[in-house]
């Protein structure tokens, strides 16, 4: 279970627990793109790698190592945010380890945002959302901003209005079929 940098070309078997955050496998020069498929359909973001090295770093080893491959969008509010990456679908799970926030300035989260959930600061882990609405636009920067949709925002739009149940979670799984990384 040793934390090393996945293969780029995405080769590396499937983990889902980790011994600590993983060490720095992305160039914050390049540019990154992911490819998140869904079973309601795909959307693809530009990630962030200058503004927010270690949590673009985490996503992309993260993927590459598949561990969102079959996880669900645990919980979802309309006009505010579509919420994964939790291993356990519960909210409460993640990777093994947290890892330190990189706040965006205030007033910087968008429709179709890609940014950290934790349970307070410096909790990062795995799960992350994408801003859906009005009401995730007007968060306070309390949540590392790390990427944003540049397509499948039709897709998010269908996302947010999945019948939900209690605790804001979909009747029926919204699941993340895959996550893939593109450079350059």
């Amino acid at each position: 279970m040793a934390t090393e940098c996945p293969a780029a070309d995405g080769s590396s078997p499937r983990q889902t627990r980790f011994d600590g955050p993983m060490p720095m496998c992305i160039d914050p020069e390049t540019s990154y793109t992911a490819e998140i498929v869904t079973n309601h359909g795909t959307m693809t973001a530009y990630l962030y790698p200058q503004r927010a090295p270690k949590t673009v770093n985490n996503f992309v080893s993260l993927a590459r190592y598949h561990y969102y491959d079959g996880l669900v969008f645990h919980r979802i509010i309309r006009e505010f945010m579509i919420q994964g990456g939790c291993p356990e679908g519960s909210g409460r799970g993640g990777p093994g380890y947290r890892f330190e926030d990189e706040l965006p300035e205030p007033g910087k989260y968008e429709v179709g945002s890609l940014a950290m959930a934790n349970a307070g600061p410096n909790t990062n882990g795995s799960q992350f959302f994408i801003v859906s609405g009005a009401h995730g636009v007007s968060l306070p920067p309390q949540y590392s901003l790390f990427g944003k949709l540049i397509d499948g925002f039709d897709v998010l739009d269908e996302l947010q209005k999945v019948p939900t149940g209690g605790g804001d979670r979909p009747k029926d799984d919204v699941v993340i079929e895959s996550v893939t990384i593109t450079e350059g």
